[in-house]
């Protein structure tokens, strides 16, 4: 487990809250474009007290093959341009939904199916929403 001093970098008042231009973002943006994911949305939670982390990345991937690709991608990349590992990960084993977190960026790894059914842009709705080109 990492050590508490990690989530207190979860802070909204922390002097190195990321942007859209960090070069956490911008990586995983490209991470995921190289591998095809689709219908690509972040979602600024910059300005919501109560999230978890300053951005939210979400994707869909057609496949259980391509959700991994993805999402090992993702890690490999974020750790060969930036030398940052996740702080944790999850979904691995049944491939739905992968989940990537970055402390301030958390990655969704998702199939359509699942995404449909939990709605994560409409439960964050009142966050401001970008679509990424493929």
């Amino acid at each position: 487990m990492a050590p508490l001093s990690v989530l207190a970098t979860r802070s909204k008042n922390s002097a190195s809250t990321l942007t859209k231009n960090s070069k956490l973002y911008k990586t995983i943006i490209k991470a995921i474009q190289d591998k095809k994911g689709e219908n690509i949305v972040s979602l600024d939670l910059r300005k919501i007290p109560e999230a978890v982390a300053d951005f939210f990345i979400i994707c869909e991937a057609t496949s259980t093959t391509q959700v991994k690709a993805i999402s090992d991608y993702v890690e490999v990349l974020v750790r060969e341009e930036l030398e940052e590992s996740p702080y944790k990960h999850e979904g691995f084993q049944a491939l739905q939904w992968v989940l990537i977190d970055y402390v301030n960026v958390v990655v969704h790894v998702m199939q359509p199916e699942t995404r449909n059914f939990y709605k994560l842009e409409e439960m964050w709705s009142d966050a401001p929403a970008e679509k990424h080109e493929e």
